[in-house]
């Protein structure tokens, strides 16, 4: 299967039995072996628990695997489960990471908060563009350099290659969070990266109705996360959302190019409209890595991912949020409904952010499937209702 389309359909399907797709299998148990003395009962290879492997779990990797073009994937409960299953896994006390110091909140707490806390594991954020300060920022302690394809929520692009390389010059591990990147728009590991997280929340999964999380990579770091984090922790995803995000996967190729279709519009929209402070969107010449996102992402697009500010304070963005009638204020990303959340400019995140975050704060905007003419319709007269 070479094509995105008939990969996203056909990968990761079981049609031997009677059913032409996939069913959901809701147990938790499977049928023994006549000689399960002999068995791993932490092995992850074959059908006998759901925390160690579930018929739908494997169907779910399959077609992740073949999406990505991985050796093998790991899915778990949340991408946040699936981030801590890479540090879990692979990091111990005394260790070092490099991170990009804009990063989802999520990651950004485990680094700044939690795994320094509780185990001792020491991280640096930096500048992830700026590639002397990735290689300065690198121990002799460093296993892993996280970075994201296009960072939450400031749209910061990284060259994944660049930092591929500074990684593994020093031994290194490149994990890439490339949720914002779906396949086919964009594949980290064909550019050095070693792991690639998803949240499956997000795009994959495409609908806003499941939760999960996955890991993609060489099949030996994967079977060490499966038998480690998934297995011994158990932030297993379920069968039924593991049969859902796998439904939504199908149509993955389709929805991304009209995501992408409707955020063109929408980013030169707002581009061109006063009332509108700043457009971070790297589709627009005007964004500080266009031409990397461009040569990166290969032509097949730059995300659907933007964020913007209306002029005013944070009343103001919050009444130009209200003003919305057909954009959804909600968290989360990758919906088929368009997804508006206003960020203020305060927090200590805020202080790696563009000046232009820290003046006006930000809405992020995740861009739907609606038709793009509506969606800009209702910019426009939420802008008018805001300012008229």
């Amino acid at each position: 299967m070479t094509g995105d389309m008939t990969a996203s359909v056909h990968s990761g399907n079981d049609n031997s039995g009677a059913a032409v797709r996939t069913p959901i299998t809701m147990a938790n148990s499977y049928h023994l072996p006549p000689d399960p003395e002999s068995m791993s009962w932490s092995g992850t290879d074959q059908l006998f628990y759901t925390r160690n492997t579930g018929a739908n779990q494997v169907a779910l990797q399959t077609k992740l695997a073949t999406l990505e073009q991985a050796e093998d994937a790991v899915v778990l409960a949340s991408g946040v489960a699936a981030l801590h299953a890479v540090f879990f896994t692979f990091l111990s006390t005394g260790d070092h990471v490099v991170v990009s110091d804009t990063t989802y909140e999520a990651t950004w707490k485990l680094w700044t908060h939690l795994l320094p806390t509780k185990y001792g594991i020491e991280a640096t954020f930096v500048d992830i563009t700026d590639h002397d300060a990735v290689r300065a920022a690198l121990r002799p302690t460093t296993r892993f350099v996280i970075a994201e394809t296009i960072a939450n929520p400031t749209t910061k692009v990284a060259d994944i290659a660049a930092i591929a390389d500074i990684a593994h010059a020093a031994d290194a591990l490149l994990l890439v969070d490339s949720t914002f990147t779906p396949p086919p728009l964009y594949r980290p590991l064909s550019d050095g990266a070693d792991l690639v997280v998803h949240s499956l929340t997000k795009y994959i999964n495409g609908h806003g109705d499941a939760m999960g999380g996955a890991v993609l990579g060489r099949r030996d770091l994967i079977d060490d996360i499966k038998t480690q984090a998934m297995v011994d922790v158990g932030g297993v995803i379920s069968p039924f959302n593991a049969w859902l995000i796998a439904r939504g996967a199908i149509t993955l190729p389709l929805r991304l190019a009209q995501h992408q279709h409707n955020a063109r519009q929408v980013a030169q929209f707002l581009a061109d409209d006063d009332r509108i402070a700043y457009v971070a969107y790297p589709g627009l010449p005007s964004h500080p890595q266009h031409a990397l996102a461009v040569r990166q992402f290969g032509g097949r697009g730059t995300g659907a991912m933007m964020a913007f500010a209306v002029r005013g304070d944070s009343a103001t963005q919050n009444r130009f949020v209200g003003n919305l009638r057909l954009i959804t204020s909600a968290v989360s990303l990758g919906h088929d409904e368009s997804l508006i959340v206003h960020v203020g400019s305060d927090g200590p995140r805020v202080a790696a952010y563009p000046e232009e975050f820290r003046t006006w704060g930000h809405l992020r905007f995740s861009v739907g499937l609606e038709d793009a003419d509506d969606i800009v319709d209702d910019l426009r007269q939420a802008l008018d209702a805001t300012f008229g």
